[in-house]
């Protein structure tokens, strides 16, 4: 089971009622004249439909209360938007709706997660810039930073700079001018990634 608790989204999952497929038909047709009732009751006999749906998205570590909301938008956006002139079952219209709410919520709230570690070799990168620029009065070059980094003894193990865009590309999946291209600059501790890879 995916959820260890019954109530998500103030709704009682073990109370859900579970429609007919003649019941289904008549409430729809029902909605469909202008029965706003109806409408509530087919939604709320349809939540099953949603919970099953959101199940598959389990150990990703989404919140469940906001998919199981979200995943009862494509509910509704199904159930309006059902056309029964089609020989087709509700729930066989109903769930690639719910499913493809559920991913644009996914994807258009999916920020870039950042290790602590990242972000702790983001900011030695930063202090070794900003060192050697006052040292040489100009820009310091990559590999300048990458020595300035193994250098530094502060019982933290240092990293060389190709190792830290391997860890970036690792951390996040992609190529690391890639990413530049796709995100707004995030703050980094006392730094953005784009700030870091600019500066080094």
């Amino acid at each position: 089971m995916y959820y260890s608790k019954v109530e998500i989204s103030g709704v009682n999952t073990s109370k859900l009622k579970v429609l007919s497929e003649k019941e289904t038909t008549e409430l729809l047709e029902r909605t469909k004249n202008g029965d706003s009732k109806a409408r509530e009751e087919l939604i709320n006999g349809n939540l099953r439909l949603v919970l099953s749906v959101i199940q598959r998205f389990a150990g990703r570590g989404e919140n469940p209360d906001d998919l199981f909301q979200v995943g009862c938008i494509g509910l509704i956006k199904a159930i309006d938007n059902f056309d029964m002139k089609y020989d087709v079952k509700f729930s066989s219209y109903g769930v690639p709706m719910i499913l493809g709410e559920v991913k644009r919520y996914l994807r258009d709230n999916n920020q870039v997660r950042v290790s602590r570690s990242l972000r702790d070799l983001a900011y030695r990168a930063m202090q070794a810039k900003e060192k050697l620029t006052n040292d040489k009065n100009r820009e310091p070059t990559v590999e300048e930073i990458a020595k300035e980094l193994e250098s530094l003894r502060d019982n933290t193990p240092t990293t060389p700079f190709n190792e830290i865009k391997e860890v970036i590309e690792k951390e996040l999946g992609k190529p690391i001018n890639e990413i530049y291209k796709e995100i707004d600059e995030k703050p980094l501790g006392s730094a953005s990634i784009g700030q870091v890879h600019k500066g080094i």
